[in-house]
This record gives structure tokens, sequence and C-alpha cells, in this order.
């Protein structure tokens, strides 16, 4: 049999979640595509899928086999999209989602720079501090900061971000600079929730991960509110690096417990697995990739 068909038939059924559907987005018969599933489940001699009238599920064979099923179709994608059409130049829209203020300080400048490099493409920037999912929403590539938790994306790895305590200069004159985490407790705290939901901050001491709880006087779920009350000193905050270089560059904000630091979030550029990635995709991709590198080596 054809292994390559095979695998895609079946990666195929599973996202589209029904034989019926891979034939539609195969453009082939559901004749076709049950034969291929069936020839498929007999040279591997297991069952990969559970199949009634009604819906599909991934036997724990099939979810294996999906996970490196999808690895080798992009692998080959990636082979035959790399030598086609080398000259040609990219065409056409794409849809780029990044987190806000990481997007504006680092993501939009290079987009503008992309644009007048290629002027055929259309690029829709959404900066959005929540997580997108890429296929439901239609969006081509995204800058990810933290740890990749769905298989079906693919991330090319950009750099690290630390998670950092600060203060205002004013706040560390009236109330001295916490050497511990566990003196946080003595001191006034501002949460910025999509960093910690719960009212705790985490760090590493002796090489183990501990838990500090915080009494919040303010929670806010934006990075400028949460950096205007620290800079005005409300209190101790904890930010991602990039939020707040600018304060860092002009002494309004000041580092604490930096031996303490968690392991910093890997940041990545990630899209979802397909064998059909555009050219105009791709170019964005390797566009941005070393000179968000840059970026962050710089940070």
């Amino acid at each position: 049999m054809n292994k390559l068909k095979g695998m895609e038939v079946f990666v195929q059924i599973v996202q589209n979640g029904s034989l019926t559907g891979a034939a539609h987005q195969l453009n082939t018969s559901l004749t076709s595509v049950v034969r291929t599933l069936a020839a498929l489940e007999s040279h591997l001699n297991v069952r990969l899928l559970n199949r009634s009238t009604r819906h599909i599920a991934l036997t724990d064979e099939g979810r294996e086999y999906l996970a490196r099923c999808q690895n080798i179709l992009s692998e080959i994608a990636e082979a035959e999209a790399s030598l086609a059409e080398r000259a040609a130049e990219p065409v056409g829209k794409i849809t780029l989602t990044a987190p806000t203020t990481f997007g504006r300080m680092h993501v939009a400048p290079l987009i503008n720079d992309f644009l007048n490099q290629f002027p055929k493409t259309q690029i829709e920037l959404m900066l959005l501090d929540r997580p997108v999912d890429l296929l439901e929403e239609g969006v081509d590539l995204a800058v990810r900061i933290g740890h990749l938790q769905n298989s079906n994306l693919i991330g090319r790895a950009v750099g690290e971000m630390r998670q950092v305590i600060c203060a205002s200069p004013a706040y560390l004159a009236r109330h001295g600079a916490p050497e511990t985490p566990e003196a946080l407790n003595q001191h006034q705290c501002i949460q910025l929730t999509p960093l910690n939901a719960a009212a705790e901050w985490t760090f590493l001491e002796n090489n183990k991960q501990i838990s500090v709880s915080i009494q919040p006087r303010l929670v806010t779920n934006q990075v400028d509110s949460a950096q205007d009350a620290c800079k005005k000193g409300l209190g101790c905050s904890r930010f991602l690096l990039y939020q707040i270089s600018d304060a860092l560059k002009h002494q309004e904000l000041s580092l604490l417990l930096e031996n303490y630091e968690p392991a910093p979030l890997p940041v990545n550029l990630i899209y979802p697995h397909s064998r059909l990635l555009s050219k105009r995709v791709r170019a964005l991709i390797e566009w941005l990739l070393p000179r968000l590198q840059q970026r962050l080596a710089h940070l």
C-alpha cells in the first residue's frame, strides 16, 4: 500500500472528524477513504479508530500514530516547499497574532518592514492577550510566550523570556527591597492576572520551585495599568521582561530577587500542522524568526 497516502487520509479523518469530511477535503470518494483506512489498519495490524454511525474516536494506538504522522507529513511539506518556487514572490493575505505589548514593541515594526519588502502581501495583525485557537479562528501564524500544549501546532523557537519582580525606586526607598521570596509576605503587591491567575508567585530556590502567597493591593488584567501602579510606588509586581524594558532603561523600575527567578518561558512562532503551508506564510516565518531572535537576545 501507499503508506504516505494512508497517513494523509488518516490525519484528514481525524482533523475533519469524519470519513465523509476527509473524502471532501481530499476531493475523493468516501469508498476510497474507507478502503485506504482499512488497508492502513491491516498493514499496521492495529485499530486506529473506533467508529460508529455517529462519531469516530482515536484508540491509544491511533493517538500515538497520529502524532508521528503529523510530524512526518510536516517534514515532507517543509522539504517540498523549500525547493518549490524559490524565485516566486509571496502574494496574498496572512493573519498573524501576538501578545499586545510584545506585538506592538517587537512584531509590528518587523511586519512593516516585511510589507515594504513584499508589496504583494497583506497582513492582518491581531494583538491579543488571550489564547487564540489558530484553527478555530483561521489564524495562519502566532507569536506565543509560554509552553506549547497543543500537539497540532508546530513551534519554531525564537528565544526565552524572563519572569521578573520589580518595584519603583520610591517604593524601595520607603519599604526596602525583599531579600527572599518569602519576604514578599511583608510587602505590598500588584497582581497581573494573565501571568498569575492565583494570588501567588513561583520562584526557584536551591533549584526547587516554591510558591509564595501575596496579598495584592491591586489586581488587573492590563499590563499598562499594573506598570503605572508599580511606577507610582504602590507595590512590587511581576512582569515578563519585555513588558518593562523601557521602564528599566529609564530607571523608573528596579529588578528584585533576580537570583530566585523561575525558569524563563519559551517564545515560539507557531502554526498548525499542514502539508499545504503557503509560500507567503513560510516567507513571513523565515523573515520574523532571525529578527525576533535578535531582539530577544538584546533583551
